[in-house]
């Protein structure tokens, strides 16, 4: 898939900033729960700085059986939070109401393009609009034209630690 004619899109910033950020806040008032499982708020680490950083994050997949949730980075690897967790991959998410600790898991480009495809055959229109986003190509209904979109695009999966053991 090749881009539309413009690079990666640059991080928002002055008052779409503060409105992509609203649901951080969202979290922090107690109404995680109305993003339901789609939506989780990551905490982690500044690399520089120390302190503690928050950003929200679609959840492209979940694993509810191994404990797993896969998050990829619109922003590509420059993405801040990203480049946090290369740096310090233990961190705390919370979906809804519920604190995980986890570890970050960097997926290959393969692994991603399989997690795009899954992703796109269960949300199409949500894979569609975030390709839309990423200024690439739509790619035809085939898993195939996701599949080769997922490579393109970094995702990290959060595996919660300890991992779960159901069964």
């Amino acid at each position: 898939m090749k881009r539309r004619g413009r690079s990666r899109p640059e991080p928002p910033t002055g008052w779409r900033r503060t409105v992509a950020r609203l649901p951080i806040g969202l979290y922090r008032i107690g109404l995680g729960p109305v993003f339901g499982a789609r939506m989780l708020l990551l905490r982690h680490t500044g690399r520089l700085s120390g302190r503690t950083r928050a950003v929200c994050l679609e959840v492209v997949a979940h694993d509810p059986v191994r404990g797993s949730w896969t998050v990829a980075s619109g922003f590509g690897t420059g993405a801040q939070w990203y480049r946090n967790l290369s740096h310090i991959p233990k961190v705390t998410i919370q979906v809804g109401r519920t604190f995980h600790a986890v570890n970050a898991h960097f997926l290959t480009a393969e692994e991603g393009g399989e997690v795009m495809a899954a992703s796109a055959a269960r949300h199409p229109r949500a894979a569609r609009a975030l390709c839309r986003y990423l200024g690439l190509d739509v790619p035809a209904r085939g898993a195939e034209g996701f599949r080769e979109v997922g490579r393109r695009i970094p995702f990290v999966r959060l595996d919660e630690v300890p991992p779960r053991r159901r069964g």
